[in-house]
């Protein structure tokens, strides 16, 4: 698995992240959640610790 600095979420949620090219929560300030939304493994719960992880950083999900 990569190196990644995501907070615990579901493997699959994970793992969609990954192979979509995402290693670190910064780099999900520039997608909105409708975009990871259409990942397959990515669920609501894992949009909501994600933005809750970005939040803690000052940072937001794209509009």
């Amino acid at each position: 698995m990569a190196d990644t600095d995501f907070p615990k979420t579901s493997k699959p949620a994970e793992r969609a992240l990954i192979n979509a090219g995402y290693t670190k929560l910064e780099q999900l300030a520039g997608v909105s959640e409708k975009e990871l939304l259409r990942l397959h493994g990515m669920g609501p719960k894992a949009i909501r610790i994600l933005k809750e992880a970005l939040g803690e950083r000052g940072m937001t999900f794209l509009p």
